[in-house]
């Protein structure tokens, strides 16, 4: 028997998968806990359909965070932070500062968890930060600190 599954179902497939399962497994599992329906030629066709929905969606959201990356990969943000003699700072530069700062400077609204540093800044000058805007697009983006 023929089912689209309607979540995702551990052993037969993922959410629109269209599986040949035993009438028995169809009939006393998968129906009552509504994890499928039955196969026919309009469900198929509005399965496929579906797909292509959200395959469109993500193309276009992939198209836009690389948009974004070209402009993050133009932009500098500029910080100011109390820093002693030998140019280390007297704290550090977390991801949520660098994440307001380029909200008041550019606009630019990205969540603190996008951007990507190992450890805060701890010193003056330059340095590049990576942000991650898509599960496939990373952009650099460069974080100016200057002595307060």
């Amino acid at each position: 028997m023929k089912v689209i599954l309607l979540k995702d179902v551990k052993g037969q497939g993922k959410k629109g998968d269209v599986k040949e399962v035993s009438e028995g497994y169809a009939t006393n599992f998968l129906f009552p806990k509504q994890l499928a329906a039955a196969a026919n030629e309009s469900s198929v066709k509005m399965i496929d359909n579906q797909k292509k929905a959200e395959q469109r969606k993500k193309d276009q959201e992939k198209e836009e965070a690389v948009e974004l990356g070209k402009k993050l990969g133009a932009l500098t943000v500029e910080l100011k932070a109390k820093s002693g003699k030998d140019g280390r700072l007297f704290g550090a530069i977390p991801s949520k500062q660098v994440a307001e700062e380029l909200d008041k400077q550019q606009k630019i609204k990205l969540d603190k968890r996008k951007i990507l540093m190992e450890d805060p800044i701890r010193t003056l000058g330059v340095t590049e930060v990576g942000v991650k805007l898509h599960p496939e697009v990373t952009a650099k983006l460069k974080v100016h600190v200057t002595e307060e």
